[in-house]
Order: C-alpha cells, then sequence, then structure tokens
C-alpha cells in the first residue's frame, strides 16, 4: 500500500478483525449461552443486535472524530470500552447484563471499520483504494475464523465465559498495537485544515444531500446484514437443532463460512475488473447471495452437506459489499470522507441491528419441540433474509444513480 507500510496495515487488520470476532463471537456459543442465561430466541437475537446498534448510535459521532482527531486517536479512545464491554460480558449472570455488555462492545469498535475505509481512502485513489479495501477486510475476516473452530475449542477447554473472557485480553492487545503502529498520516500526505465544530457538521450535513446517496444506502442496509445475521448468530442454532452438530462440528462449519468470506473479498477485486461495470458486480452479487438464502428456504429435508454449500456460498457472494462502499466513496469530497464512510455506514449497521431481532422474532413463533427449534423456523428465517436482500437490490437498481463513478 502506497504511503504505510505492512506494521500499520497488518494493525488496520488486527483492528477490524477483532471488530469481526465480537460480531460472530455469539454464534458458535449460543445453545450453550442461551441454556445457561435462559436466553430466548429474541433475547439472543437482541444481544448481537445491541452490538449493532450501538454501532448505529455512534457512526455520527465517530465521523466528525475520524475527520477531526484522526483514525489513530479515535480507535484508540475507542478500544477501552470494547475491552471492558468482554470483560463484562464474561461475567454476564442474565440476559440483561449481556444485552449492555454487547452494547458496550459495539460502541468500542464503533471507529474500526470506517478508520480503515479513511484510511484507505485517503492514501489510494479509484481501483487502488477498492483492491486496497478489499485486502484490508479480507484479512480481518480471521476474526471470524477465530469465532469458530478456535473459539469452540477454547470455550470447550475454559467454558464460554473462559473463552469470552480471553477475548477481552485479546481486545487490549490489538489496541496496544493499533496505537503503536498506525501513524496519524501516511508519508507524504498534504497537510489537512482543522475544521470548528460548527463546519463540523455542516459538512455532515452537506453528506445527505447528495445525489445517489439513496440508492447506496438501500442495499447497504441489507447486503452485508443478510450474510452477517446467519454467520454471526443463526448458523450455529440452525446446525445444532435441525443437523444435531456439536460445538465442535459447528465451529468447523462456521470456520467454512468464514474462509469463504475473505476468499471473496479477494475476488471481488479482480471480477469488477473482468466484469465490470461496479454496479453490475454488486447486482449480481446481491442475487446470487438471495438465491442462497432461498434454496434453503424451500428445501426441507437438506441434507448437511447441502446446507453447508448454501452457507458457504452465502457468504462467498456477500463480499458485493465492498464494492458498495467503494461506491459511496465516490459520492463526496476527501475532506468529508470520515463522515461521508460512516454515514453510509448507518444503513449497514442498522441492518444489522434490525434483520438479528426480525430473525429471532420469526424463529421464536415456531415451539420448541424435544429443546431444539424446528428445521421450519429456520426456512422462514432464511426466507425473510432473501426477502430483504431482494428489496435491497430492488432499491439499488431503481434509485437515483446520483454522479458516482464507475
Amino acid at each position: 500500500m502506497t504511503g504505510v507500510g505492512p506494521a500499520a496495515l497488518a494493525a488496520l487488520a488486527l483492528m477490524t478483525g477483532l471488530s469481526q470476532f465480537h460480531r460472530a463471537a455469539l454464534g458458535v456459543i449460543a445453545p450453550e449461552l442461551s441454556e445457561d442465561l435462559a436466553l430466548s430466541p429474541a433475547v439472543l437475537g437482541a444481544a448481537n443486535g445491541m452490538f449493532f446498534a450501538a454501532l448505529l448510535l455512534a457512526q455520527v459521532p465517530v465521523g466528525i472524530a475520524l475527520d477531526r482527531a484522526g483514525p489513530r486517536r479515535t480507535v484508540g479512545a475507542l478500544t477501552g470500552l470494547a475491552v471492558l464491554g468482554a470483560g463484562l460480558q464474561a461475567v454476564a449472570p442474565d440476559g440483561g447484563w449481556l444485552l449492555a455488555s454487547r452494547f458496550l462492545i459495539g460502541l468500542g469498535c464503533a471507529g474500526s471499520f470506517m478508520a480503515a475505509v479513511v484510511l484507505c481512502a485517503r492514501w489510494h485513489q479509484g481501483a487502488a483504494m477498492t483492491v486496497a479495501l478489499s485486502r484490508v477486510f479480507a484479512l480481518s475476516q480471521m476474526g471470524i475464523l477465530l469465532a469458530g473452530a478456535p473459539l469452540a475449542a477454547v470455550a470447550g477447554l475454559l467454558g464460554w465465559r473462559g473463552a469470552l473472557g480471553a477475548s477481552a485480553v485479546l481486545t487490549l492487545l490489538a489496541g496496544l498495537a493499533w496505537w503503536r503502529l498506525v501513524p496519524e498520516e501516511a508519508a507524504g500526505a498534504p497537510a489537512r485544515r482543522p475544521e470548528t465544530l460548527r463546519e463540523a457538521l455542516v459538512g455532515q450535513v452537506s453528506i445527505w444531500r447528495l445525489p445517489g446517496l439513496s440508492r447506496v444506502l438501500a442495499m447497504h442496509l441489507v447486503g452485508y446484514a443478510a450474510a452477517a445475521t446467519v454467520l454471526g448468530l443463526w448458523a450455529g442454532p440452525y446446525l445444532a437443532d435441525v443437523h444435531g452438530l456439536d460445538a465442535a462440528g459447528r465451529g468447523w462449519a462456521l470456520a467454512a463460512m468464514g474462509v469463504a468470506m475473505p476468499a471473496g473479498l479477494l475476488l471481488i477485486g479482480p471480477v469488477e475488473r473482468r466484469f465490470g461495470p461496479r454496479r453490475r458486480v454488486v447486482t449480481a452479487g446481491a442475487a446470487l447471495a438471495a438465491a442462497a438464502l432461498l434454496g434453503l428456504a424451500v428445501w426441507p429435508g437438506a441434507p448437511l452437506a447441502g446446507a453447508l454449500a448454501l452457507l458457504v456460498l452465502l457468504v462467498l457472494f456477500s463480499a458485493f459489499p465492498v464494492l458498495v462502499v467503494a461506491e459511496g466513496r465516490s459520492l463526496f469530497p476527501d475532506h468529508l470522507v470520515g463522515r461521508g464512510a460512516t454515514t453510509v455506514n448507518l444503513a449497514q449497521v442498522l441492518g444489522s441491528a434490525l434483520l438479528p431481532l426480525l430473525v429471532g422474532a420469526v424463529v421464536g413463533l415456531f415451539p420448541e419441540a424435544g429443546g431444539a427449534r424446528p428445521e421450519a423456523a429456520y426456512r422462514a428465517a432464511f426466507a425473510v433474509l432473501g426477502l430483504a436482500l431482494g428489496l435491497g437490490i430492488l432499491g439499488w437498481v431503481a434509485l437515483p444513480k446520483g454522479g458516482a463513478k464507475e
């Protein structure tokens, strides 16, 4: 990456990877967590949704902070909240405590991904920015992998509380690495004029007036959230209830899904260059992800191999949101990059908060039988997520395109 060394790139990937880990950490331990804390499906969905609710509330102030204080100081300050939340999560005595802990973790992770977007946007232009961002996001998927088989293995040795306690230590180490390795600016970067608070707020308001923003927000609302809802929360219970997998089996299945995401991210740049324009690639990726979800919804009695194949394909095809981010970046000027990126991210965070709650409510409509939810509950959930992606595609195709570059 021009203007930044491999150590800074590693720190970017590590911090975004920890955010990914915390998003997905409940998936593999969800059955044990639910049993010990007596959580209903709705409360379990809310626990994951609280993470994204915190991200949502923090996006506007984080965007202003990224432009005014810089990514290094913003993320460094927020990481302390993530460490505190991860520690409290490990000692949660009930669902209410867990919800509060997840909210704190979400606040602590609120700047991680957008800091990476801001830095990549400042240090790269055009297609190079997409490539750099896709590489950082691909490396960050190590967090998803850690939330699969490794987390299951640690939970098997230490229990889910010990595993989540270890995540607090890991988050602290990642924060120290960020502070040590990420520079304030890339070498040779032009100086930026400091803004007053009034100018910062006026800049934030101007973001909402940009033509073409609505279609980006429509797709970003569901593009990432559909796959994240499955991978981060409901794939584990589905594989346990319908296919009878234990924690280790669920961990390996989630690890396979986790590998698919960086593979998709590393492929998305070459796919755009080969089959572009960007808007067409996004439409195709979203349609294929929706098809995987609908396949899970309409296939009664799907064998484990078939179900796992569709889950992996869902995650593989869901790499397209990085192109939606790049499309959004092309809408706003350089001095608004932090506020613009977080405004675009508001849609993703909102969808990631609401879809788990919606799916939890849908699954909860089906009573347990023998301690497990029926297959029909999960098929209904997959159908809802597929429909959500379909609506996102409609907005992406039908809403005004604005002046974004291909």
